[in-house]
């Protein structure tokens, strides 16, 4: 027993690798190994015998198994400083640079949008961007011959032969959320409607597809007092700076009565510099809502009135922030926007900062 005991162990000390110590291992204690095939004899002996024999087999098999142990953990440290050798790496070198993301402009404003108008309490609404015409027309007071449902202005879906459901487009503003806000909900209620719409033009102002804004608020006493009010702390809020604002006689279908809202201005070297000057800049369209858009909302008109409004996030975007060409914001070559002062992971605070 002390024989095979020490032929194995110096055999064990002397593996040179996994290989080697694996077959040690069937070797000595695998199914047909010597120590295995000795425990079989153990059957054969006399009661007396085994008492004896026994134990030590057990404990030569739990030694070399032991030794067989501590050899595998031995070279695969061995195995793991070579590596760490050969695989040698100066920590103190300089990391390398990675690219990193920039947050859109139209993304910033929408965000910057959203949260000076929650702080006015207004919620946010959203609705489908293909819209039947009743939702993004007849509700909203713009009748059949309007030019607005021309299809050269008006995106309109396709639809096969015999299909009669009404007409749908791609919404023109994003109105139709507040007719459906107005149902949903009823009156009063303080609403922005923020969403991608889509018009056929395009040029260096105006794009097939841009974002916008709509304001909508409905209770009993609002007045166009309230809706300047709004709009006064929005962009004063947006613009870092104290804005007035002014309002022209306009028309639209879905307001009486309707205005053009200018913001204060100066203009320096090509450049506009908003709240401050003599200038006026056009940056929106508002009044009080039609009583037969709140008809077809399902508001009774002789108990609620309200205003609402809506301008084009990209539009604000550019006087913001510098940017002359409305087209630069679909640009592939995203570069440009480290020029207009855009990083990565920028997020927008309560009072339009960056």
């Amino acid at each position: 027993m002390q024989e095979l005991r020490d032929k194995y162990i110096q055999a064990i000390g002397s593996a040179a690798d996994e290989a080697a110590l694996e077959e040690l291992r069937v070797q000595a204690v695998g199914k047909k190994g010597e120590i295995s095939l000795k425990m079989r004899e153990l059957g054969k002996m006399t009661p007396e015998e085994r008492q004896t024999a026994g134990p030590a087999l057990n404990a030569l098999k739990d030694e070399i198994n032991s030794a067989l142990a501590a050899k595998k953990t031995a070279l695969a440290d061995a195995a793991l400083d070579e590596r760490l050798q050969a695989e040698w790496l100066d920590v103190t070198l300089p990391g390398r640079d990675r690219r990193v993301g920039s947050i859109h402009p139209v993304s910033q404003v929408w965000e910057e949008c959203t949260a000076i108008f929650a702080d006015m309490g207004f919620a946010v609404a959203e609705g489908p961007q293909v819209e039947d015409d009743w939702y993004n027309f007849d509700a909203l007071n713009i009748p059949g011959h309007h030019p607005a449902r021309a299809e050269m202005d008006t995106f309109y879906m396709h639809r096969a032969a015999g299909d009669d459901r009404p007409p749908h487009v791609l919404r023109t503003h994003t109105s139709p959320v507040q007719i459906r806000a107005m149902q949903a909900q009823g009156a009063p209620i303080r609403v922005i409607a923020p969403g991608r719409v889509y018009r056929a033009d395009y040029d260096q102002t105006h794009t097939p597809m841009f974002p916008q804004v709509e304001g909508l608020a409905i209770d009993r006493d609002i007045s166009m007092a309230n809706l300047k009010w709004v709009l006064e702390e929005f962009f004063s809020a947006y613009f870092g700076t104290k804005v007035k604002t002014r309002f022209r006689a306009s028309h639209f279908p879905f307001t009486e009565p309707s205005a053009e809202v200018d913001i204060q201005c100066s203009w320096e070297g090509g450049t506009v510099k908003v709240g401050e000057g003599d200038d006026w800049l056009e940056v929106l369209g508002s009044g009080m809502v039609h009583p037969k858009v709140l008809e077809a909302a399902g508001v009774d008109p002789s108990q609620w009135q309200g205003f609402a409004f809506g301008m084009g996030i990209d539009r604000i975007a550019m006087l913001k922030y510098g940017i002359p060409d409305l087209r630069a914001f679909f640009d592939s070559d995203l570069r440009w926007l480290r020029h207009y002062g855009f990083s990565a992971l920028q997020v927008p605070t309560l009072r339009g900062g960056i």
